[in-house]
């Protein structure tokens, strides 16, 4: 038993010439390798030896555990293997581990070491930390590079290019089913003003394959900003997009802006600006959470006075964990919230598996009301006329925390005709 304990499960017997058998042992284990004298042995350096079956079938957190414990030897221990990550997030040649990864003291005394032995297991270049996201206002993430000159990278989502850096960006891979929807919408002809744009996560997919006819993209993280331009070109649409650089819940009581022409080059507006849209919008999207609610005048003003259009409003919902029988949302249902048969699609519950099917909690219908009630208040103070706003889809995106589920009201408003 002591014998098996030294050997390398990596590698198998191989032999090697003269008739003999190399056996893998463990490097620093062979000080306590003891054979029978009669045996006569040898020790020989194999260049390529051949793995196990059982090296063959490891994940890579287990080729990554397994290449630590050989790398600290004697000192490896139960504390040091729970700081080994299990999962991470990849981007491209770059990889983006957990902030609870490799805190314990002992890994900082290997340096670099450390890292090059990670990217080397998990067959990467770069090696990034993630740390908690930082109380700016602007969900700016603190992120550390580890191995590697910068942190730039490119991130696939159907058919979608994003560049970003994660040192400076936020990427959340869990809104990928909103993503797809929104990538499904009619939007042909219409004009979206996007709220909040970030890196272009709704902006994107609106142009690209919702086939918006113009977006406003209005974002105040400069590096966000920054990346927003970059996948603009880097997806050809950047004629049907106009960036707005500040904050949008600041609006001007400017006359209302017509997208510009395309190919005409729209100037770039400084960080402290009042957002000089009115009456522009057939569509909003207030991707933020927790909660968008202090861009929802500013919503309001975008959309257009005579026709009105669909609001898209993000929010985090608490729903207390005592179980109470589930309601159906009742409300009209236009053609883009509706299956092929004309059912609401409801939302999924604890943004699990199945959307189809799943019901409305009771503490998202009191939501969605009360967000259809503020925003007709809203439109009739600031148009002097009554509105009416009907709930298209309640969306369940995932759920963000134990009982808070991220949700996103599709919010069609029309002004009352006389």
């Amino acid at each position: 038993l002591e014998e098996e304990q030294l050997l390398d499960r990596r590698y198998r017997l191989q032999e090697v010439p003269g008739g003999r058998v190399a056996l893998p042992v463990l490097e620093e284990k062979l000080s306590r390798l003891r054979l029978p004298q009669e045996m006569p042995c040898g020790l020989v350096q194999i260049q390529d030896p051949v793995p196990s079956r059982a090296a063959r079938r490891q994940t890579p957190a287990q080729k990554l555990r397994d290449e630590l414990q050989q790398l600290l030897g004697e000192s490896w221990s139960e504390e040091l293997e729970r700081d080994v990550p299990r999962a991470w997030q990849r981007h491209g040649d770059l990889v983006l581990l957990s902030e609870d990864s490799f805190r314990a003291p002992p890994w900082e005394k290997l340096g670099s070491v450390l890292w090059e032995t990670v990217a080397s297991a998990l067959g990467a270049r770069r090696l990034a930390r993630r740390g908690r996201v930082l109380p700016d206002g602007m969900r700016s993430p603190s992120v550390t590079l580890l191995l590697g000159q910068d942190g730039w990278v490119e991130h696939v989502d159907n058919g979608i290019r994003y560049t970003f850096d994660v040192t400076k960006c936020m990427f959340s891979p869990g809104n990928i089913t909103e993503k797809l929807r929104v990538a499904s919408l009619p939007c042909s002809g219409e004009v979206l003003v996007d709220l909040y744009a970030g890196i272009g996560y709704f902006t994107l997919p609106y142009l690209v394959h919702a086939a918006a006819a113009f977006v406003h993209a209005c974002e105040w993280n400069s590096h966000a900003v920054e990346a927003l331009r970059r996948n603009l070109v880097l997806n050809g649409v950047q004629d049907r997009c106009r960036v707005h650089h500040g904050d949008s819940r600041q609006v001007s009581s400017a006359d209302r802006l017509r997208p510009p022409r395309p190919h005409a080059a729209a100037p770039s507006p400084p960080l402290s600006f009042q957002l000089e849209l009115r009456d522009v919008a057939d569509r909003v999207n207030l991707g933020l959470i927790p909660s968008s609610e202090e861009g929802w005048p500013a919503a309001c003003r975008v959309l257009k006075k005579s026709t009105g259009g669909v609001l898209h409003i993000h929010h985090n919902v608490e729903t207390p964990p005592t179980p109470t029988p589930p309601q159906t949302l009742v409300e009209r249902v236009s053609p883009e919230g509706a299956g092929s048969g004309g059912e609401v699609q409801h939302p999924m519950e604890d943004g699990g598996k199945e959307t189809q099917g799943a019901r409305i909690r009771p503490e998202w219908q009191r939501w969605a009301e009360a967000t259809a009630a503020r925003i007709m208040g809203l439109l009739a103070e600031l148009h002097g006329q009554p509105w009416r706003a009907s709930v298209l889809h309640l969306e369940a995106v995932k759920s963000y925390a134990p009982h808070v589920h991220h949700l996103v009201l599709d919010l069609e408003c029309r002004p009352v005709l006389p």
